[in-house]
């Protein structure tokens, strides 16, 4: 097998600042305790978890049964992966003791062939390899990889790393191409990226072989989930085999189908795998999905899966506002694959995607303390609506305490502490500047070393100092988002032109202690509208001031946000707040329709257009909706 690396994760960068820190010092002091206690079942009035107790059950330390979803182990599992990324970070005695004691809990549950599931050690290990299609055992063992991949690169400690091998191992003894062995594949994509990490740590070809293996057996005819259904004389719970990306081979896929976070991971586990085995075909397959689910298939604030049912992509431009599913484990997926094909190839395209979701449908699924969450993340909100209308009762219009399907906030938790390695990549001598951040990068075996400073994205200035010891040549490649259309470039304290290639701004020199960059990007409030195809948003518009999506709220505009207009030519004014942990709000002019009284007992009447009345529309970040009670919300607002 061709093995090769492409672009690297820069793991020499840190994160000590500005945006991202506040929200990392929230999952990191408020965020990993909160989850804890939630997969113990310590939160008053939240949907009970179940998660560690399984645990305890399936090792004979308590007596019962099962509780909560067939995956609730990957809430733990997650959990952990989390709690890694904060003791990477800033260390903590007392987490990691706490991480080690539910990693004791785990392993004492482990079989001695290696197995570990709890729903079957407690409900029946002769039923075990029976329903790969929904029964997520090979998700759950995905997201343990991940853990424990994680925490050993954190703390050193192979305890998890062991456990997961062990399972690992067992899986490779039942699921392959040979023989005897069952030719199946996750009815849940993550074990594919979860192998690949695996594969990056130890250097072992089997687990590459065994990501690869599921990765080229998806689809293939007969079908697997389909003659499994058989044996179980069930019937497909999907009707189509779309639903789970498994309707044809993954190199004859062109759109973004099914669950979106199924297909967002599956997506991340082919991209893993067509860069280190160099497979063209996969490659191509990889951008030709890419570019629909974000060309055809994608909101404004990066959410993904427009259709409730299912949790699922619909077709083409159809992105409701109103009934959008957007959950939140979906963004996250669109930024686990942005970041794999930003190492298939850096490009500007990627990263912008990757930053969109991140700042407006990733982060809005969390409230600003840390303790509410979206599973699903709207850009239309009538209260009354989601109460009263059946087609509307997932979108909850505030954030809750928990979830029985818990799979959204310790996503949120473990992407957010783990947010340094998506800042850059670097690849043959180059970095690759991808989001920025406050803080340092250290890459090109320590050649390229710089420390950042900036305000963004409250503010469009960006700075890096060079801390090098020695000089050493390289190329910083610095990335001007898609957005931008002026910005400046100085080193030293002198206008330079750099070329650009592929979104970024590449300096190439021989860099020393002390030099100076200095990337500023003009940042005005712009006025955002949907291609024509998009039927919902047709004379509507969005605004966005530099990766952010802002929308109006009821707190701030009144009651009746349908009946406000932009006026696209009007004045706007940007102002720093002391509200909503510190934002930047937006004040535009508006127009409001008035609404005559002789409409109180008539519904449909001839009737002279409305006249409007002038309004001040005040506009705050997407991300930061639903923090302050109950009310409408809209991103779209007509013009």
């Amino acid at each position: 097998m061709n093995v090769r690396n492409g672009a690297k994760v820069v793991h020499g960068a840190t994160i000590d600042g500005g945006f991202w820190k506040v929200y990392r010092e929230t999952v990191a002091r408020e965020g990993i305790t909160y989850q804890w206690k939630a997969l113990n079942d310590e939160i008053p009035d939240a949907s009970p978890s179940g998660c560690m107790r399984n645990f305890r059950i399936a090792s004979g330390r308590e007596q019962g049964g099962h509780t909560g979803f067939v995956f609730q182990d990957s809430d733990a599992y997650k959990w952990l992966e989390a709690v890694a990324y904060c003791i990477r970070w800033k260390g903590d005695e007392a987490m990691e003791a706490l991480a080690d004691e539910a990693i004791e809990t785990i392993a004492a549950a482990q079989q001695p062939d290696g197995y570990l599931d709890t729903y079957y050690i407690i409900n029946g290990l002769e039923k075990r390899w029976t329903n790969l299609k929904n029964n997520h055992e090979l998700y759950c063992a995905g997201h343990m990889i991940e853990a424990a991949v994680a925490y050993y690169q954190a703390t050193g400690k192979r305890r998890l790393l062991d456990v997961a091998l062990r399972f690992v191992d067992h899986i490779n003894s039942v699921i392959g191409p040979e023989e005897g062995k069952l030719h199946g594949y996750p009815g849940h994509p993550v074990i594919e990226m979860a192998l690949m990490r695996l594969y990056e740590v130890t250097g072992d070809e089997k687990h590459l072989r065994l990501a690869k293996y599921f990765v080229d057996q998806r689809g293939q005819e007969p079908l697997y989930f389909r003659e499994e259904d058989k044996k179980r004389a069930e019937k497909n719970s999907w009707g189509t085999m779309e639903y789970y990306q498994a309707h044809k081979p993954v190199r004859e896929q062109t759109e973004a189908v099914g669950h979106a976070v199924r297909a967002m991971y599956l997506y991340s586990g082919m991209a893993d795998v067509a860069r280190v085995t160099d497979d063209e075909t996969l490659k191509a397959a990889c951008v030709t999905l890419w570019n629909n689910t974000t060309r055809r298939r994608m909101y404004v604030t990066g959410a993904v899966g427009s259709t409730e049912y299912g949790e699922a992509f619909s077709f083409d431009d159809d992105l409701p506002n109103d009934t959008v599913y957007g959950e939140t484990c979906a963004a996250i997926g669109l930024v686990f694959f942005a970041r794999r094909m930003l190492q298939l190839r850096p490009s500007a395209e990627y990263a912008d995607v990757m930053e969109r979701a991140l700042y407006n449908g990733v982060i809005s699924g969390m409230d600003l303390d840390g303790k509410r969450f979206f599973y699903v993340n709207p850009l239309e909100v009538w209260p009354e609506a989601c109460e009263k209308d059946p087609h509307k009762k997932h979108v909850v219009p505030q954030r809750q305490k928990w979830f029985g399907c818990a799979c959204c906030p310790p996503n949120l938790f473990r992407l957010i502490s783990s947010l340094e390695d998506y800042v850059a990549v670097e690849d043959d001598g180059t970095l690759y500047v991808n989001l920025y951040a406050k803080g340092t990068l250290n890459a090109c075996s320590g050649a390229l070393k710089f420390a950042v400073e900036t305000d963004y994205p409250w503010d469009g200035a960006i700075r890096l100092n060079c801390l090098s010891d020695q000089p050493a040549e390289g190329v910083l490649a610095l990335r001007v988002s898609g957005w931008c259309k002026k910005y400046t470039l100085c080193v030293n304290g002198e206008p330079v032109k750099a070329p650009m290639t592929d979104g970024y701004v590449r300096l190439k020199r021989a860099w020393k202690a002390d030099d100076q960059v200095d990337l500023v990007f003009d940042m005005p409030v712009r006025y955002v509208r949907a291609n024509p195809r998009v039927r919902e948003d047709v004379g509507k518009v969005a605004l966005m001031r530099g990766p952010l999506c802002y929308c109006l709220e009821q707190a701030d505009n009144g009651d009746s946000l349908h009946l406000l207009k932009a006026v696209t030519n009007g004045e706007t004014r940007i102002e720093r707040a002391d509200m909503l942990g510190g934002i930047t709000l937006i004040t535009a002019q508006g127009e409001k329709e008035v609404v005559s009284p002789e409409w109180n007992d008539t519904l449909y009447a001839e009737a002279d257009a409305p006249a409007t009345v002038p309004k001040t529309l005040t506009f705050i970040p997407y991300y930061a909706w639903a923090n302050r009670g109950l009310g409408e919300m809209s991103v779209w607002v007509r013009s």
